[in-house]
Formats: structure tokens, sequence, C-alpha cells
């Protein structure tokens, strides 16, 4: 009961202050007149502003699809859906995964309780790779932003799909477990009605989003740093060869930590800088993982898994474009 209320208490605390500190960032500039401080501040908290505000309403849609599937879908559902064959299950997530309208950030409390449900981590791995990267949206986003060009979203899409089943079925070899944090029940709960069901599909999104969202407010804020005081142009004056600006794209995208359904416009911006190749790098590993995403992960996930998953990722990033630069 202590516990509990401790843990009420925290949040209610974290929920104030990021009340006063949205309060002050949304006044700024009469913050501005009254307090003196450094012009990079004011740029920083705007950055932390646009990351938060393009990240939310996809957390939003995510933690309501993962009410539903925490009141609606039972154990039985998952096992009759999912193939019992390891590979035929990495295909299906995979797919279903590019055919899922979904960002980095709001995927995340998805596939935590579908594996909570207790699909296979491997399979979780690829609908968690596949979603933001390869979803619709993003294809179509990607071919506007670089003048119709099909062979960049021809290229993002079929390259991103092979690399998110290599990862997946490397997944599936190291771990074994579930990687939650945390035990959810793998039952559905049982209600009377469907409005009981709607009522506890609400409450399960409200708790989800309290969980995920201070994780994505310190990740949003890390990234809002980073942008704000690494200078974008130190990195680019790095790519000089293939290899290196491959590196600092797949820098950049972690920093940066765009939404997946927009970064095709920032990477289309970097034509004439980096080869296409570089920047096929930087839409691929972006969606994959980033500086909030990993927060919001590391909130689910153990942090061992996490630390590998990164590393795994971005090996394979950058070993697929290293050898499809040789087509």
């Amino acid at each position: 009961m202590i516990s509990k209320r401790h843990t009420l208490l925290v949040e209610l605390t974290g929920l104030f202050i990021f009340a006063i500190v949205m309060t002050l960032l949304t006044f700024s500039e009469r913050v501005e007149e009254i307090i003196e401080l450094p012009k990079s501040i004011y740029h920083m908290n705007m950055l932390f502003l646009s990351i938060l505000i393009e990240a939310l309403p996809f957390v939003l849609i995510g933690v309501l699809i993962a009410g539903l599937i925490q009141v609606f879908v039972t154990d039985e559902h998952i096992r009759k859906w999912i193939p019992r064959n390891k590979y035929l299950a990495i295909m299906m997530s995979c797919v279903v995964g590019a055919c899922f309208p979904a960002c980095e950030c709001g995927i995340v409390p998805i596939v935590r309780r579908l594996v909570g449900k207790g699909v296979p981590i491997y399979a979780g791995v690829g609908f968690l790779l596949t979603g933001p990267l390869i979803n619709p949206v993003v294809i179509l986003s990607t071919y506007m932003a670089f003048g119709n060009d099909v062979g960049m979203a021809a290229s993002r899409m079929i390259l991103g799909f092979v690399i998110a089943m290599v990862i997946a079925i490397v997944i599936s070899f190291i771990f074994k477990g579930n990687q939650l944090k945390q035990k959810f029940p793998v039952q559905s709960e049982k209600h009377s009605s469907f409005q009981e069901k709607v009522k506890h599909t609400f409450t399960h999104a409200v708790d989800e989003f309290f969980d995920m969202g201070k994780y994505l407010i310190i990740g949003a804020a890390l990234a809002a740093f980073v942008q704000t005081y690494v200078s974008s142009g130190d990195l680019v004056a790095l790519g000089s060869g293939l290899a290196s600006s491959t590196v600092v794209m797949m820098a950049l995208a972690y920093v940066l930590s765009l939404c997946s359904e927009a970064d095709a416009f920032i990477g289309a911006s970097f034509r004439g800088l980096f080869p296409d190749t570089a920047i096929l790098s930087f839409l691929i590993y972006g969606p994959m993982i980033d500086l909030k995403n990993t927060f919001m992960m590391l909130s689910v996930f153990r942090a061992r898994f996490v630390g590998l998953f990164v590393v795994i990722v971005s090996i394979m990033v950058f070993v697929s474009i290293m050898l499809f630069s040789g087509f």
C-alpha cells in the first residue's frame, strides 16, 4: 500500500513539474523579458517542444491500441495468429508492421503489450522495426521528398525490410525470454459488458501513456540539447568518404530523433553533400532506433537487451549499406 502511494506521489510530482516546464516554455518570450538567459536555451526549448508535439499524437494512438490489445486480445488469439515456425513468425510480423502506419514512438507501447501477451520477442522486434520504417505513409513521403524518385522509395522499402528480417533472426538466436522489465498478465481481463471493456481500454491507455510519457520527455529533452549544442555542420565535415558519410548520417538520424513520416524531407536536403547510399542509411536507421526511442525502450525492456539491440541495428544497417553501395 505504501509502495503504491509512493509511486502515485512520484507520478503526480513528475506531472506537476512537467506542467510547470511546459508553461515556462510556452511563454518563453515573457520569461525572456524577466530572466536573461543565453539564446541557445530558448532555442533548445523550442526544439524540445517541437519534438514533443510531433511525437505525442503517435504516442497517444499507440497507447490506445495497446489498451485495445490488453482488453480485447487474449493469449489464445496470439497463439492462433502467430505461426509456430520462427522464420514464418518473423516474416508475418515484418509484413504486418509494413502495413501498419505507426511512428517509432507510438509503436513501443504496442509491442510492449503484444510481447506481454505472448508474442515472441523476435516477432515483436520485426513489428517494431518495420512499422515506423516502411509503412505506406512513410514510403509515400519518401517518394515525394526525393522528387518522385521511385528508386529511393523502393530502396528504403526493400532494403529496410530485409535488414529488419535479418535483425529479428539474429535477436531470435541471442534472446529467448520476452526481455520485458515487468511481467504482464498473459490472459486478457474478463469484463461483463462492452461498455466495461471500453472503460478498461481507456484506463490501460492512460496508464500506458504516463509510463511512456516521462521517458519520451527525457529523450526529447536530450535530443533537443544535442541538436542545440552539437553542430551538425561539424558532423557533416567528418563525412568525406562513403563509410564515414554513412556513419555521420546514421549519427544524425539518431540525434535528430525525427518522426519517420517526415524524415525523408530532411534527408533529401543532404543530397549534394552525401552519396544517396549514405542518405539511405539515414532513412533506414532513424526509424529503427533514435535517441528518444532508446529511452522509451529502456522503460519497457531490460537494459542489456536494449544495448545489444542498438549495437545489432547499427552494425546491420552499416554493413547492409556498404554491401548495397557495391551494386
